[in-house]
């Protein structure tokens, strides 16, 4: 509101942003929080957003209050041509070679993110996350963890603990009253990176797979935006690196810091680390051995937590956990704390989560799987034959490997949204080397599918939406497609099929 904005006397005098022209583009929630903060160092902000002001978020009003100039709707970028500024902050996903965007950057703006700012401000340790999948669930790993340490009695007992980047509450506001002791960890998408000039000092790269092609253009741009949370360290810094993963270990070359290494198998874990240790840094390495979970200080083994302790389903996010008890490790915390944290989390709202049971079939949403190799993961998860709920927005990610899976280990998949057509090619593909066909529907919304679904799934069987794509096409998010999903689950009559 308006009253939390005091602007008459700035935070820091004579700070670097007194008097500063600066442009920050996109108003969502992290970008009001950013330009709240600059407005306290005396920045002078010029807010830009194509959408008008009636469908910006109501906090963008008390910006203007506060002394904001709004640039909105159509030609909202003009100004970045008009005249120079100090710095535009650009919203992640946005594209940086608009003309407008050229403009201000040949005329000397310096073009950063919020994420860079909090960044080189921050006085406590980073711990950032990124990759194509389990970032929310890996930070939420490391941030529980870390908390449990923190604790009376811990290893990190009495440091505070904050969450944010790409989840949580914007942090840039707090980020001056942040102390040197705390711990923060920050889920960081490629987007968030792509405009970051520095990593980190804990950057973990969880896996790479094709996403978000659609606004990288490629997937060289992809990787190479991801890459930037390791190739951005300094020689104090330490990458956490998924062994089994081909671009992860050709980047272990490059770290310019410690690397520490999990995977499946203890030899490329323990080989891989090894190598990277010759560096001069110490190994540090986490694995599965048979159903256990481990870690390896380069003379002992020790097992930290039996897998069938962790309440979360699923062999990915076994390695989820693997990364997570290394991060804490590396900061400081006991690898038994963060196993123990690792086996009490119950999960991160649509990520595999169990919404009910009803004539013995059992309903779980996966709404967060906007790309195949996440479903992939969602269908290995289970024993159980499985009805797919897939489909959605077009991101230009091919999907055949997404047909065997779904050929072996789908009953039947009911289709929706503007990839239908296209996963339903796939999947035929691969039904004659699979030597099945599952059946396979199309719904026009997603009332319609749960309705299919339901009359397709036996007693024993899991209805699953995981739909291999974004939800632009029908949806806000993924997060809405996913409460959309709960409520018409939850509303099924269990008298009626």
């Amino acid at each position: 509101s308006a009253e939390a904005l005091p602007m008459t006397v700035t935070e820091k005098a004579g700070g670097e942003w007194r008097g500063r022209e600066v442009a920050v583009v996109g108003l969502g929630m992290s970008n009001i929080a950013l330009t709240r903060y600059l407005l306290r160092q005396g920045a002078r902000v010029v807010a830009c957003d194509r959408k008008p002001l009636a469908e910006l978020n109501p906090e963008v009003a008390a910006l203007a209050e506060a002394g904001v100039e709004l640039r909105l709707g159509d030609g909202y970028l003009r100004v970045l041509a008009e005249r120079p500024f100090h710095t535009v902050f650009l919203t992640p996903g946005m594209k940086k070679d608009l003309p407008e965007i050229a403009a201000a950057r040949a005329a000397g703006a310096r073009i950063r993110g919020e994420i860079d700012l909090f960044l080189e401000r921050c006085r406590g340790t980073v711990i950032g996350v990124t990759g194509s999948a389990g970032k929310t669930t890996t930070t939420s790993l490391i941030a529980a963890g870390l908390e449990r340490a923190a604790g009376p009695g811990g290893e990190l007992a009495g440091r505070p603990v904050y969450v944010g980047g790409n989840i949580g509450r914007p942090l840039i506001e707090e980020v001056d009253a942040i102390p040197p002791e705390a711990l923060v960890v920050l889920e960081l998408s490629s987007f968030q990176l792509e405009l970051a000039g520095r990593a980190p000092r804990i950057g973990l790269l969880l896996n790479l797979r094709p996403n978000h092609l659609d606004v990288h253009g490629s997937m060289e741009a992809y990787a190479a935006a991801k890459a930037r949370i390791v190739e951005l360290q300094d020689a104090s810094g330490w990458a956490v690196l998924n062994g089994d993963d081909p671009f992860c270990t050709e980047l272990a070359r490059r770290a310019p810091g410690g690397v520490a290494v999990f995977a499946r198998e203890g030899a490329t874990a323990r080989g891989l680390a090894e190598k990277a240790a010759a560096r001069g840094t110490p190994p540090r390495a986490a694995y599965l051995e048979g159903d256990r979970l481990v870690v390896w200080d380069g003379h002992r083994e020790v097992e930290v937590l039996r897998a069938d302790r962790l309440r979360l389903r699923g062999g990915h996010n076994r390695m989820n956990a693997l990364a997570a008890i290394l991060a804490g490790w590396l900061v400081g915390a006991g690898p038994a704390t963060m196993a123990e944290a690792a086996a009490a989390f119950p999960g991160v709202e649509h990520r595999l989560e169990f919404v009910r049971e009803l004539d013995g079939v059992r309903y779980y949403n996966d709404s967060i799987a906007t790309a195949p190799d996440r479903t992939l993961a969602a269908l290995e998860s289970f024993a159980e034959p499985v009805v797919l709920i897939a489909g959605g927005y077009d991101k230009g990610i091919p999907f055949d490997p997404l047909g065997p899976a779904i050929c072996r280990r789908a009953r039947a998949v009911v289709l929706i949204g503007t990839t239908a057509r296209r996963i339903e090619e796939a999947v035929r593909a691969a039904a004659g080397e699979a030597g099945r066909l599952p059946e396979i529907r199309h719904a026009g919304s997603l009332a319609e599918a749960v309705r299919a679904a339901r009359e397709l799934a036996r007693p024993g069987d899991v209805v699953l939406l995981s739909p291999a794509c974004a939800s632009y096409d029908m949806f806000r998010d993924f997060a809405e497609r996913g409460r959309q999903f709960k409520e018409l689950v939850l509303a099924l009559d269990p008298a009626r099929r």
